[in-house]
């Protein structure tokens, strides 16, 4: 690759030369009018249009379907048709481009499908040029007018009406050919990251449940678990815990983490605590977020904690902070939980708490285990950013 200027990207396969063309997308593009009027696809083939997943089935992307009582005037989308979505989303106030990469099915009409013209463009550049919010955005800006309601006021033909800088096909099939490798990579990545997930999921039931148990060095059984309450085997820290005021907030930017009941907010020029500690949500939106999110979290070295989170320090000899901190992350503690216009879990409740305590040989021997499925969990999602940032990069060079 090689980088060059004018009408040409930064960054560039090096056996193509010639300048890109500013064409209209009706150039490339093809309004598809043909409707579900034979009822080919019913309500389970209705799909939808996500930022990051592309076009998908509704009912596996959202849980149920939103198809309306008749589906005879859906659009039909065939596998490589182009859908633009009149929704606008926060990254993306003008709505969103992608390509159907996978089943054909229907969309409703509040949407657009139109047709590759195979003998100008390759659907697969047209899908990575839009994935750009910076593109999307700039080019459908013009173009859309919005209602009171926010919603789009454009005609499925004027979509088209405006230009884009465009290669040859060949260099287009080229540059997809390239971002398609990219993107298997990271799907295989995210594949591995969340078989690591299940399987450390899997082992915690088992370790906590005791169908497994390791032995000690001499290959013998450890002793069995007691049972005991946090108030027994855990020293609470919160009268440590600093509130920031809202013109403190504003000032919390600096090298050291500052925790709250939604994990990092930010960071902060001054630190309460250095140590390991177990840090635990005292207060949420909903009881469901002390089921679905992480609310513990163990850390270790200079940080400042806020009034929103529980500082909890096992103590010495009985209890671990890391086994600590995997038993509050698989137990279930919402029986603990108050209720209100937030959830909220007070001291008191908190240490009421119980959990099986084994020897402290056996909660290493747990606490490492886990502690290195954790590791690898840690450098496969590392390895996602980089691969999605290298990504992003030449996506912004490699496209005018």
């Amino acid at each position: 690759m090689e980088k060059l200027q004018g009408i040409k990207p930064n960054i560039r396969f090096p056996e193509f030369t010639d300048n890109w063309e500013h064409k209209k997308l009706s150039d490339l593009l093809a309004e598809a009018k043909k409707r579900n009027e034979d009822l080919k696809y019913d309500k389970d083939e209705v799909l939808s249009v996500s930022g990051e997943l592309g076009i998908v089935n509704q009912i596996e992307h959202l849980g149920r379907s939103y198809a309306g009582v008749s589906v005879h005037q859906y659009h039909v989308v065939e596998v490589g048709d182009i859908v633009y979505t009149k929704s606008p989303l926060k990254a993306n106030p003008y709505g969103i481009i992608k390509l159907n990469k996978h089943k054909a099915g229907i969309v409703s009409t509040l949407y657009a499908v139109y047709k590759v013209k195979e003998q100008n463009a390759c659907g697969e550049w047209i899908e990575y040029y839009f994935s750009l919010d910076a593109n999307t955005n700039r080019y459908l800006r013009p173009l859309v007018k919005k209602g009171a309601k926010n919603d789009m006021k454009i005609s499925n033909a004027y979509v088209l009406h405006d230009r884009i800088f465009v290669p040859k096909v060949a260099e287009q099939k080229r540059i997809a050919s390239f971002f398609t490798v990219l993107d298997k990579k990271v799907a295989q990545l995210k594949s591995k990251k969340q078989l690591l997930q299940q399987y450390k999921k899997g082992v915690m039931q088992q370790l906590f449940s005791q169908t497994l148990r390791f032995k000690d060095e001499k290959g013998k059984e450890f002793p069995k678990w007691k049972m005991k309450k946090l108030e027994e085997v855990c020293e609470c820290l919160d009268n440590l815990r600093k509130p920031l005021n809202d013109s403190e907030r504003q000032k919390v930017q600096g090298k050291y983490p500052y925790w709250g009941a939604n994990n990092i907010m930010d960071y902060i020029d001054d630190y309460i605590f250095d140590e390991t500690i177990v840090l635990l949500a005292e207060d949420g939106g909903n009881f469901n977020d002390f089921k679905s999110r992480p609310i513990a979290n163990l850390y270790s070295g200079k940080c400042w904690v806020n009034n929103h989170t529980h500082v909890l320090r096992g103590v010495k000899n009985v209890l671990l902070n890391e086994f600590l901190f995997y038993s509050i992350v698989h137990k279930d503690i919402t029986g603990f939980v108050s209720g209100g216009t937030r959830a909220k879990l007070t001291k008191g409740e908190m240490f009421k708490i119980p959990i099986l305590i084994p020897s402290l040989s056996e909660q290493t021997k747990i606490a490492n285990f886990l502690s290195s499925i954790d590791e690898k969990i840690n450098r496969t999602e590392t390895q996602i950013q980089k691969n999605q940032a290298y990504k992003k990069g030449l996506l912004q060079n490699m496209f005018i």
